[in-house]
């Protein structure tokens, strides 16, 4: 059962209607039943609000959803021992086709597990992880991934635990303007926490329990004074004390210790040459390594599924520019309320990463399991990745674009929409398409067929893969060969069409007769299809 399905059962329980969940939450209706339904994702602010209404915690939210897939599994093996045959039957086809929904996953991850062999990725991750247990999966995906040859850097947090000591010690914390006044007292408090979590994430990363994922696991960690730190100072005439600021990371260190094999912990803690250490922020440590190890992937594990719009929609990726104007809006607007606090901390992290030379930088839940694998492995991820530059762009294609092209023109091909091209005519005719790729990866075509004679051209076999339909491309790809038509001295394009005829009207193409063609296209003309005919002056 899904987050939005447990959502839904526990209102269903309490006799809640959407629209009075809605006036409780102070959300929309329209967006909550969304949410239920899988659709849409849920801000960890607003996830928060629901539990009020609904009478429990978000924990509790994650807890059923995961405990209620859990007793599926159990309730498919009891029926696999205990039902009659025609059940029995009916099981084994469902594994059968999750069998191979999972040879179907493994097989589409296979460019991901090339890319990502030597690899250098920093995973960060809140003293949360520790503290509440989730860890140990954690350590089931690092595993999977240092299998894969990926190097692999951990930056832990440790605020509460800190702040759990700190009660102990009958101390008040003192803040200021989001960082932590750490003076003798607190800074004592700050090394015994982390020296806490260092020794348990060591143990946890140390198991090789037989039939567990650690099986076989044979993974060494190293820590040490890699990273050395100033002091802030005095802000708005405030001491911070111990609280300080990456000054500066050994990535030759780092290295070394990642070329023999072993994956790296770094405590958010930093040491000068005086032999002081100083407190520090677990985004100044992870984004400081990332961008002095040039590392691949910067994965924040957080509260919230990702960032989200200010209209609560889940945004899958982002360029880091974007990412700036989101951040400005929700300082300039009074109620963000999809926002949540740890956003305010990651996203600003990410933006400085990816300004710094980090490629791409994740932001995920700590609270799915897999999460990280579910990132990294799939199409479209699970949280929300943050890139210096936008993932999509248009060229002109070459001869390794053909089985890219031919994936996509061929199902449009068997319903008539397109005419049949073969691979050898493709190939022959290859210079005269053009591709959009979204990471490398081919998801729309168009081509453009010359008659320098008559300052025309063809606009034809324009095809975006389904997963990528709805979001402009066609509109994008378009426009992309209609510049190119002009820097070639082009004065208008015709296509011809059997089934888009609106698409191109709306377009600005207007209906001509065949006559109206380059006499060199008008021999090709095919009159037992009646494709009709449209031109566009540019």
């Amino acid at each position: 059962m899904s987050l939005g399905q447990c959502i839904r059962s526990k209102r269903k329980s309490l006799n809640l209607t959407l629209q009075q969940l809605a006036f409780k939450t102070d959300a929309d209706a329209g967006n909550l039943s969304r949410i239920e339904r899988g659709e849409l994702g849920v801000s960890e602010s607003l996830l928060r609000k629901i539990a009020v209404a609904l009478e429990t915690t978000p924990a509790n939210l994650y807890a059923e959803s995961d405990a209620t897939f859990a007793q599926n599994e159990t309730n498919k093996n009891q029926v696999n021992e205990h039902a009659p045959s025609h059940l029995a039957k009916q099981v084994e086809s469902v594994n059968s086709t999750s069998a191979k929904d999972f040879v179907q996953w493994f097989r589409s991850a296979t460019p991901y597990i090339h890319a990502f062999g030597g690899r250098t990725f920093v995973i960060a991750f809140g003293g949360e992880v520790v503290s509440e247990q989730q860890f140990i999966a954690l350590s089931h995906d690092l595993n999977l991934l240092a299998s894969l040859e990926v190097r692999l850097v951990l930056v832990h947090g440790s605020r509460p635990q800190i702040e759990q000591r700190l009660k102990r010690d009958s101390i008040t914390p003192l803040f200021h303007n989001g960082l932590r006044v750490t003076d003798n007292a607190a800074m004592e408090a700050v090394k015994e926490a982390n020296g806490a979590i260092r020794v348990e994430i060591e143990a946890l990363l140390s198991m090789g329990i037989a039939n567990s994922p650690m099986a076989g696991a044979d993974i060494r960690v190293a820590s040490g004074n890699f990273v050395t730190a100033k002091p802030l100072g005095v802000h708005d005439g405030v001491d911070l004390q111990h609280t300080g600021e990456v000054r500066k990371v050994d990535a030759i260190g780092i290295q070394k210790r990642l070329d023999d094999n072993e994956m790296v912990l770094l405590s958010p803690l930093g040491y000068s040459p005086t032999g002081e250490a100083f407190n520090l922020s677990l985004e100044d440590v992870a984004v400081s390594t990332a961008v002095a190890l040039d590392a691949d992937k910067l994965i924040f594990l957080m509260d919230s599924e990702g960032v989200h719009n200010l209209r609560g929609e889940l945004l899958r990726e982002m360029t880091a520019e974007k990412a700036k104007n989101l951040l400005r809006n929700v300082r300039e607007t009074e109620q963000a309320i999809n926002i949540s606090e740890d956003v305010t901390y990651y996203l600003p992290a990410a933006v400085r990463a990816c300004e710094h030379g980090v490629a791409r930088t994740h932001m995920i839940s700590r609270h799915i399991d897999g999460a990280i694998i579910q990132e990294l492995f799939t199409l479209d991820g699970i949280g929300t990745m943050v890139t210096e530059l936008s993932l999509e762009s248009m060229r002109q294609a070459n001869i390794d674009d053909v089985g890219g092209i031919l994936k996509l023109i061929e199902p449009l091909e068997n319903d008539g929409i397109l005419v049949r091209r073969g691979r050898e005519r493709l190939e022959m005719e290859i210079d005269h398409f053009h591709v959009m790729e979204h990471d490398n990866r081919i998801i729309g075509c168009a081509a453009l067929y010359p008659f320098e004679s008559e300052k025309t051209a063809e606009f034809a076999c324009l095809a975006i893969d389904p997963a990528y339909r709805g979001g402009g491309r066609g509109d994008k790809l378009f426009y992309y060969c209609a510049s190119v038509a002009k820097q070639l001295g082009l004065k208008s394009l015709f296509c011809l069409t059997t089934r888009t005829e609106h698409w191109f009207l709306e377009r600005g193409f207007t209906e001509q007769g065949v006559e109206k063609l380059p006499a060199e296209k008008q021999k090709l003309y095919n009159y037992q299809r009646k494709s009709k005919v449209f031109s566009k002056t540019l």
